[in-house]
């Protein structure tokens, strides 16, 4: 089986000149279609960092790094915000815009999709919100909800235009034990139904039996890497 996400002798770095810095060491990571793997380690360790190389929010400057298919080392922007369709994000911040409601979160998108605009949108983002929980929460704005109703939210936002690929950053750290057990579940069940790949950073080892395998990484190196 061909991965979605392989990566090959990547090296990353910060700054420039007497400044640059080392932050990513030769990592190999091949990931496929459907899996679960859950990055763990310390604080500081680049787990962040190779996500946002992975997603195509930052470019990569040395090795091989294909995601479904594409090397998007030397990627043009444009190159890269094609990719960053394929893609769901959940941040541990949420990121929802507050000027907007649940509902209009999750309907933007699909708002970024020319596949679903002649789609009834609202309906569609209301029946997402209706899968994780929120049906009820459709027309309430971020301030009115909790934090594991938040990052729910998000989840909603990241899966409902069928990403091939999830990329979580941390989904639990602000939520208690039961929201962030609830929120994994929620991610877990929804990407095995749409055959998503997920790859979730965490330092929360509640979850970690969610994973199909979990990577450990330590300054800015893979070191284990366990199938379960």
């Amino acid at each position: 089986m061909k991965p979605v996400i392989s990566v090959q002798d990547l090296n990353h770095y910060f700054g420039q000149g007497s400044l640059k810095k080392q932050v990513l060491f030769d990592i190999n990571l091949d990931i496929c279609a459907g899996e679960i793997v859950i990055m763990t380690g310390p604080s500081g360790s680049g787990k962040t960092t190779l996500l946002t190389l992975l997603g195509g929010l930052r470019s990569a400057q040395e090795g091989s790094l294909t995601i479904l298919d594409r090397q998007i080392r030397g990627a043009t922007k444009q190159q890269l915000a094609q990719l960053r369709k394929n893609i769901g994000y959940i941040f541990q911040a949420h990121n929802l815009m507050t000027f907007l409601t649940a509902k209009q979160n999750v309907r933007m998108s699909l708002e970024l999709h020319a596949r679903y605009l002649n789609q009834d949108i609202d309906t569609m983002a209301i029946s997402m919100l209706e899968t994780v929980g929120l049906g009820n929460r459709a027309d309430y704005y971020p301030e009115g909800l909790s934090g594991g109703q938040k990052q729910r939210v998000a989840i909603a936002r990241a899966l409902i235009s069928h990403p091939k690929i999830v990329l979580a950053d941390e989904p639990t750290a602000a939520l208690d034990k039961k929201s962030g057990r609830d929120v994994v579940e929620l991610m877990q069940t929804l990407a095995k139904e749409q055959h998503c790949t997920i790859l979730l950073v965490t330092h929360d080892n509640r979850i970690l039996d969610i994973a199909d395998r979990i990577v450990y990484m330590e300054d800015g190196r893979l070191m284990s890497d366990d199938k379960t």
